[in-house]
């Protein structure tokens, strides 16, 4: 990997890991058409440059956190049951989920229609979104974390499912995105550490590894911190529909370039 490779990818992380269209979709397209091989650093180094998107929720939100804890307080039971089954699954996230396209491919194309149906029932009245986070129970804040945990199949998109999900529970779609970008924060974090922890350090302190690693970091949390600003704003006045097709769109895509 070189370091112009590390700013595309760090660009593509930062801009698809709050957009609900799969960063992992991206980056594994990403990397087959720069023709770089998955090998251990490459895997480390699609983890590591998360954190720079993590500091950009951390940079717009860090006021909102510290002065609400009840808000932190439905982020940590939000956060639990992706850290059970993450931490239980995790050898075959990393060894057997990664490695098959045809999961990413299926993952990107019925996460896709769930967005369409989820807009349908909005259009016909099915549907209404009325709720704020500060709605938001115990309860429903677990169930929320259920749905999150379905993100450790790549592709399914850990902000598409948790955005969606909160449509359906009848969140309105800016709250339910600004959730989901808090809710990045300890999950995130916590998947890092873990790869941080099983990881050989000879892959960090490879020659010219740290700063390749550092360039996408900071790459990430530029976009990322757009990103989030575009999403907000853009969900105030749109739907899912648009990242539903684009979803479909990629699957497609995917799948006649791994043939």
């Amino acid at each position: 990997m070189t370091l112009f490779h590390s700013v595309i990818l760090g660009i593509i992380e930062g801009i698809t890991e709050f957009l609900p269209i799969s960063s992992t979709g991206h980056l594994i397209l990403a990397s087959l058409l720069l023709k770089l091989s998955q090998n251990d650093f490459q895997k480390f180094f699609e983890v590591f440059i998360q954190s720079g998107a993590i500091m950009a929720v951390i940079f717009i939100y860090l006021r909102l956190i510290l002065s609400n804890k009840l808000l932190i307080k439905k982020i940590i039971f939000s956060f639990i049951p992706t850290a059970v089954i993450g931490f239980l699954l995790y050898k075959t996230i990393k060894n057997i989920f990664f490695e098959s396209y045809n999961l990413i491919f299926f993952s990107l194309i019925s996460v896709g229609l769930i967005f369409l149906l989820t807009e349908f029932l909005i259009k016909k009245q099915k549907l209404f979104l009325q709720k704020s986070i500060k709605d938001m129970t115990i309860t429903e804040a677990i169930i929320i974390g259920i749905n999150q945990a379905l993100s450790v199949v790549p592709g399914v998109s850990r902000s598409g499912i948790v955005i969606v999900a909160m449509m359906i529970m009848g969140y309105r779609r800016e709250e339910a995105a600004e959730y989901s970008f808090l809710l990045a924060v300890p999950t995130i974090l916590a998947a890092s550490g873990l790869d941080l922890l099983k990881t050989n350090f000879q892959l960090i302190l490879g020659d010219g590894h740290l700063l390749i690693l550092s360039l996408g970091l900071i790459t990430s949390f530029i976009t990322a911190y757009f990103s989030i600003k575009w999403l907000i704003a853009y969900l105030k006045k749109n739907s899912l529909v648009l990242f539903g097709i684009y979803r479909i769109i990629l699957a497609i895509i995917l799948l006649q370039i791994i043939k």
